[in-house]
């Protein structure tokens, strides 16, 4: 294995939300190192007791990433509670849940998740409280060491989320005014909803805290689809971007299988 792949990997953490789904969820764990990853990221881990998952973690030399708060009630449509109304109380018990987990595990990032708002005429208020209950919480996650982090949905997976676009995002980073409140940047997310990589990722540089990848349109394997990842991965370098790659894609077939994209992207550098 050439360094450049070694390099590669080295910077990247695999979503088991999304990765190893053929097994059970605390099994991806140790298949994700069985793979060569040192860094697991996910979605909600809640269902398993925060003791078993470091002791998994330990036992495998994997580091948790970071997580995401709940989404709320799935049923009744809901992604999130963070900027929805008459859910402030449960957004702060979600929010104290995923910050008791994150530290916990030593996750350094936690991604807050917005909420939807179907009715256009409630999105400003919506706003106010996503800015409102961003900045108390910021305050608290500080404390640990924690960031968190702010990612704009596209509207074709998740129709009403409320903030889908990283101009968007990176507006009310600089209204919260939080030094640990960054910017995730998902480049599928980001190319459906606003396209112009090259240009978006450098001129959001100073608030990005941490990058994601899977292919457009079908979030397969990062190197499939219409986006250049050798080219996004050639500009994150120019921007100096310090922090890990998540790797949040569906494998188009097996996850292990799939892994070879890595060693293809890294000898072509």
């Amino acid at each position: 294995m050439s360094k450049d792949c070694i390099d590669l990997r080295s910077k990247l953490t695999a979503n088991i939300a999304f990765m190893f789904a053929e097994m059970p969820f605390i099994e991806r764990i140790p298949a994700a190192a069985a793979a060569g990853f040192r860094f697991v990221e996910c979605h909600f881990p809640y269902d398993i007791p925060v003791e078993r998952l470091a002791a998994v973690l330990d036992a495998s030399g994997v580091l948790m990433t970071g997580i995401n708060t709940a989404p709320g009630n799935l049923e009744r449509g809901e992604w999130g509670l963070a900027g929805i109304r008459g859910q402030e109380a449960q957004f702060q018990v979600d929010f104290d849940q995923a910050l008791e987990y994150a530290v916990a595990l030593g996750a350094r990032a936690i991604h807050v998740m917005a909420g939807v708002v179907g009715d256009p005429a409630d999105r400003a208020e919506a706003l106010r409280l996503y800015v409102e209950n961003l900045r108390r919480v910021a305050k608290l996650s500080d404390r640990h060491g924690i960031t968190l982090l702010l990612e704009p949905l596209n509207t074709r997976d998740k129709p009403d989320y409320l903030v889908s676009r990283s101009d968007d995002i990176v507006d009310i980073i600089t209204e919260i005014a939080e030094p640990n409140v960054k910017l995730l940047i998902d480049v599928y997310h980001v190319q459906i909803m606003e396209g112009d990589l090259t240009r978006r990722i450098k001129r959001h540089a100073p608030f990005i805290g941490h990058v994601q990848l899977a292919s457009v349109p079908d979030r397969w394997e990062p190197d499939l689809g219409e986006v250049n990842l050798r080219h996004v991965l050639a500009v994150l370098e120019e921007i100096e971007y310090p922090g890990l790659i998540g790797l949040e894609y569906r494998p188009k077939s097996d996850t292990v299988g799939g892994l070879s994209w890595i060693d293809r992207t890294s000898s072509a550098n």
